[in-house]
């Protein structure tokens, strides 16, 4: 897409880069690249908010293409393949990783500490790094509470 182009080589200037995602998004919301590109633009440059639909987008489509439940919460590690090395399955736990990611980093702590459990408990070898991230949520929680 060539308005995703032009966001690759509008990196030292992030308004023109933001243009031309928006530009991708207006032609192609639908188009998996899009999104991912949308999504990588906003969370690169530590605007959560904004990588946050994006991510959700993914997650969807990722979802269609695993034919599994819309909603996370409802999808077991026997609805799709999730601990072999096959691409569909790795996206759908690359993008819950990363909506959970946006979640914390936006201080939405329990959703997003429950998508990276999921992320853990779908991915058994853990591929994704979820246990790591989950450890560190935890701590940071037992932080903020023995603070007070």
């Amino acid at each position: 897409m060539a308005a995703l182009g032009q966001a690759r080589t509008a990196r030292s200037d992030p308004g023109q880069a933001e243009r031309a995602v928006l530009e991708a998004l207006a032609l192609a919301p639908d188009v998996f690249e899009v999104r991912l590109g949308a999504y990588r633009f906003y969370f690169y440059n530590h605007r959560y908010d904004e990588a946050l639909p994006h991510a959700e987008a993914i997650l969807a489509q990722a979802a269609r293409r695993l034919n599994v439940a819309g909603d996370w919460r409802a999808v077991g590690g026997q609805d799709a393949p999730f601990g072999e090395m096959e691409t569909a399955p790795g996206l759908y736990l690359q993008a819950l990783l990363a909506w959970g990611y946006c979640q914390v980093r936006l201080g939405h702590t329990a959703p997003g500490r429950a998508a990276v459990a999921k992320v853990a408990e779908l991915d058994p070898r853990d591929r994704f790094g979820a246990r790591a991230f989950l450890d560190l949520i935890d701590r940071r929680e037992r932080g903020a509470d023995d603070a007070d």
